[in-house]
C-alpha cells in the first residue's frame, strides 16, 4: 500500500475565483525514521499567532506558501463559495495570489498558532 500525505490547495481559476484541491504528497519508507516526502525546497519560514476573534474577509495569499496549523482550527471559504475547515496539524498549499482570493476565520475563541513555509 502507497502512503500519502494530504494537502489541501487554495487556487485561483482562469476566471479570477479562488477554489480548493486534495493534493497526495507521495511518502516513501524511510526504515526507522517512519516514512518520508522528497526534500521540497523553501525561502523562508514565518511563525504567527492570531487573536480569538480572528476572521479576515476576503484577501489573496501574499506569497505561494504551505500553512501549517499548530493549534486551533480554521474555516476557509473560496471566493467560488466552497468552505472547508481544517484543524490543527492540517497543511494548506496557499496560492491564490490573484484573483478574488480567500475568506479566514478561527473556529474557535483562541489565540492560534500556525507557520507559514514559503517557496
Amino acid at each position: 500500500m502507497k502512503k500519502h500525505f494530504n494537502i489541501t490547495r487554495v487556487y485561483t481559476d482562469a476566471a479570477g475565483e479562488s477554489h480548493f484541491e486534495e493534493l497526495q504528497l507521495p511518502l516513501t519508507d524511510g526504515g526507522p525514521i517512519g516514512y518520508l516526502s522528497a526534500a521540497l525546497p523553501v525561502k523562508e519560514i514565518i511563525f504567527s499567532e492570531v487573536e480569538p476573534s480572528y476572521d479576515y474577509d476576503f484577501h489573496n495569499a501574499p506569497r505561494r506558501q504551505y500553512i501549517v496549523l499548530l493549534d486551533g482550527g480554521i474555516q476557509i471559504e473560496t471566493s467560488s463559495g466552497e468552505t472547508k475547515s481544517f484543524a490543527p496539524g492540517e497543511v494548506i498549499l496557499a496560492e491564490d495570489t490573484t484573483g478574488k482570493g480567500h475568506r479566514t476565520k478561527n473556529l474557535e475563541a483562541t489565540t492560534r498558532r500556525s507557520v507559514f513555509i514559503s517557496f
